[in-house]
């Protein structure tokens, strides 16, 4: 019996060894191009229910969470269908790893915003650059399974998210400080999807 314990985790420490090594097909370029879009309405909606965000900040967090968590929840639906799709037996694996490692820049991001939500009003303004920057941290995480150019989006959100802080109040909390960053970067996450997978598929 304990061979055959050992033998199982044997054929498991394998199977988490070849998810490390196989890049992840999990993510559509699709639905990463609808949340582009979301972030764009997202904007829209700011500009008409919190036009000033800077004296009344909790219709913007309400709107931009609210779109995190929809986004978030429509690639984690879209990705576990597909992974069972592409990846088939090793779809668990590579799920696992998938949320492995954004899952710190999101916590990370969230515990942010609580802390300066409640207790740092005076820098409130520095939460769309943060989001930016903390996103382009879980891009570059997950980089050494996706496609190589991905790090160019990572690039993105990573300049993009400087930038937003830099602006300062009220600049910073416009909404296309959000809108903009985040529709161009997920059509551009969308875009490297799609161009390496018909690389691909030119290659074979």
């Amino acid at each position: 019996m304990n061979n055959l314990y050992k033998a199982l985790g044997d054929i498991g420490s394998i199977r988490r060894q070849v998810a490390r090594t196989t890049e992840f097909r999990g993510y559509g370029p699709a639905t990463l191009a609808a949340t582009g879009a979301m972030a764009v309405l997202a904007a829209t909606a700011q500009a008409l229910w919190a036009p000033d965000p800077l004296n009344h900040m909790a219709p913007y967090l309400g709107i931009w969470i609210a779109t995190a968590v929809l986004s978030a929840a429509l690639v984690g639906v879209q990705m576990h269908t597909r992974a069972r799709r592409i990846h088939s037996a090793l779809s668990d694996e590579m799920i696992h790893l998938a949320v492995e490692q954004f899952m710190p820049a999101l916590g990370a991001g969230a515990l942010i915003t609580l802390v300066l939500a409640r207790g740092a009003p005076a820098v409130q303004a520095l939460l769309p650059g943060i989001w930016q920057v903390v996103f382009s941290l879980g891009v570059f995480s997950s980089c050494r399974f996706l496609p190589r150019p991905m790090l160019a989006a990572g690039v993105w959100y990573l300049l993009t998210g400087l930038v937003c802080a830099s602006l300062g109040a009220p600049r910073a909390l416009s909404p296309w400080a959000m809108g903009i960053p985040y529709g161009v970067g997920q059509l551009l996450v969308a875009g490297i999807l799609l161009f390496t997978a018909q690389e691909d598929k030119d290659e074979i």
